[in-house]
């Protein structure tokens, strides 16, 4: 079912999702089903699942470091169709421009068809390491407007070298990212939305946000893009801090600000435990205020841990 059809059959009611990453290469998928079993529990609709670009590697040989391309986190797709086989839940495969070509882009939506999968979230993606700016793959897209347009295309049989004439068009409700904080790249929020809008207006069906810890940005984001004429769903990303060190390194990231309250209490913990409570406390309470405000979806960036996000789970749900 598709992400849009799970908020309507709500009726108002705020659903719980999670996004979940790959594990590495080599490592077990087992991993990832003892991290989702204790989420179930709260009927997750859909669940996300992050597509990581390529990246360098040196490996040692005989003294000298060969650099390799390779993609220390694939599976995405695969880990999509376990996740539907063994939970019976929809997912949400990432699509990103970066480190795809147009060409690699189609056929991973063939397959997704073929899957069943219904649902996708269009990304730009972030830059190569080694890079200070991110630059289209050849072949590829600049931007997660192109990668949405594409995407609508093959929903109406219009496929990269021909227009095909079939009665088996795939359907993809499409996800797009919104920024409550402006895109990092953007030169002012208003400019961001307007991006946002254009991806809409291409075929975009609902917006997740990049994770916020001020609720006000939050509103404020929406109102501001409802007044711009954006009216499919918008949905909250939200995460609770679980390490100090996350104070330097969620704004360093993702350019995000973190309230100077959580600030204060973050940094008058001892142990990363009490971090931790502190984290899942704060993240509880966004999500009532949020929840009481009616949001469709409060959809939790998990970072391939579960027990914070169950905690404050047990509170909301």
């Amino acid at each position: 079912m598709k992400v849009i059809d799970h908020i309507k059959k709500a009726k108002g009611k705020t659903l719980f999702s999670f996004e979940i990453i790959p594990p590495v290469k080599g490592k077990s998928i087992q991993e990832l089903y003892n991290n989702i079993d204790p989420l179930m529990e709260f009927k997750p609709p859909f669940i996300d699942v992050t597509t990581s670009r390529e990246e360098y590697v040196y490996i040692d040989r005989d003294g000298l470091l060969d650099k390799k391309l390779t993609r220390m986190r694939p599976g995405t797709l695969g880990i999509c169709a376990s996740i539907k086989h063994k939970y019976d839940v929809d997912t949400v495969p990432h699509v990103l421009c970066g480190g795809f070509t147009k060409e690699e882009t189609e056929y991973l939506l063939v397959d997704c068809h073929y899957l069943g999968i219904e649902n996708v979230m269009a990304l730009r993606g972030d830059a190569m390491k080694e890079e200070k700016y991110f630059s289209p793959t050849k072949g590829g897209h600049q931007y997660a407007s192109q990668l949405v347009k594409q995407i609508q295309d093959i929903n109406t049989g219009n496929y990269l070298h021909e227009v095909i004439e079939t009665d088996d068009c795939s359907n993809f409700c499409i996800g797009v990212a919104g920024y409550p904080e402006k895109h990092m790249e953007a030169p002012s929020l208003k400019s961001d939305i307007k991006r946002l809008k254009e991806k809409v207006e291409l075929g975009a069906d609902y917006v997740v946000t990049q994770m916020f810890f001020d609720n006000k940005k939050f509103f404020a984001f929406v109102e501001a893009a409802r007044e711009m004429g954006i009216n499919v769903p918008i949905i909250p990303g939200i995460k609770p801090i679980a390490v100090k060190r996350h104070l330097q390194l969620l704004p360093q990231v993702f350019r995000v600000d973190i309230p100077q309250d959580l600030v204060d209490a973050v940094e008058a913990c001892k142990t990363n435990k009490e971090v931790r409570q502190v984290g899942v406390e704060w993240c509880i309470a966004q999500s009532k205020e949020l929840k009481e405000a009616g949001v469709p979806v409060l959809h939790y960036y998990s970072m391939g841990k579960s027990d914070n996000i169950k905690a404050v789970a047990k509170e909301v749900f």
